[in-house]
């Protein structure tokens, strides 16, 4: 079994790989993993065309939600964008939180982080910055965030608990998070899952949803929320291999699968003995 640190290597050696294609390349090769041939993109792909600071440069087609669409973001908001790429969810963040804002994005890979200040200086941004740094031990300060966002990253993270922790420990009380990511719900086959993170490479490290988020929970958030949910539509040809008649109509019916979800929790205003209330 792989361990935390070759994990690491392995995503920093892919995404490496994936800043230097262009977005039509990343969209037909599994989220620019492994070069799938029979990817079909549509099964994660949120359509960012009409949203309001999109950067086209800055998109690789690497995301399986819009998580700025649910996160509340406010004029004068810092804003921190986990794993963030390029830095297209930064800019759609940006234009929420005007110029009084801040957006910072953290990525663990070197060619991302260079590739995200050039867009953010092609387009003029002196509000916009992005650190290297790991989610597990983030460059961030206690409680100096409104809003956490994240797309499609955080199922890569191999210490989830350490990762929302994180999380909770950056958000200033009342703060909270949105955050576009890849689940699993029902007892799939292990090998229908390897056969899914193969078609589609963003399922690689997905946890069950429940556990997904009583994670978060324990990490400190509460009203903890999926704001939006799209089931993977994985062709007959992988099902078949590994689903009966009834377990098929199940997969279908969405009582069980591939799904990416968009997920909301915030940390409490006031924590007791905290002093703020």
């Amino acid at each position: 079994m792989r361990n935390s640190e070759n994990l690491k290597n392995i995503v920093v050696q892919k995404y490496s790989e994936i800043a230097t294609q262009s977005k039509e390349e990343n969209e037909t090769s599994c989220c620019g993993v492994n070069g799938c041939a029979t990817v079909d993109y549509a099964v994660f792909a949120d359509d960012y065309s009409k949203t309001k600071g999109y950067s086209a440069d800055a998109d690789l087609g690497l995301g399986c939600g819009i998580p700025t669409e649910f996160a509340q973001i406010k004029p004068g908001d810092t804003v921190l964008d986990l794993g963030s790429g390029a830095g297209n969810d930064c800019f759609v963040a940006r234009e929420l939180t005007g110029e009084s804002g801040k957006v910072i994005g953290v990525d663990m890979t070197d060619v991302m982080i260079r590739k995200a200040r050039e867009n953010a200086d092609k387009l003029n941004f002196n509000n916009v910055e992005f650190r290297h740094g790991d989610i597990e031990d983030l460059p961030i300060g206690d409680a100096t965030v409104d809003v956490v966002i994240s797309n499609c990253v955080l199922n890569l993270v191999p210490d989830k608990v350490r990762a929302f922790h994180e999380m909770a420990r950056v958000l200033r009380p009342g703060g909270h998070f949105s955050v576009s990511d890849v689940v699993l719900k029902g007892d799939l086959p292990e090998a229908l899952r390897n056969d899914a993170e193969m078609y589609a490479g963003c399922v690689s490290g997905a946890i069950q949803l429940d556990e997904y988020l009583q994670l978060l929970r324990e990490a400190g958030f509460d009203e903890v929320k999926v704001q939006k949910e799209k089931a993977v539509n994985l062709p007959d040809e992988i099902l078949d291999k590994y689903l009966d008649s009834g377990d098929k109509t199940a997969y279908r019916a969405g009582t069980s699968g591939v799904f990416s979800v968009t997920v909301y929790g915030q940390i409490p205003a006031c924590v007791p003995g905290g002093g703020c209330c």
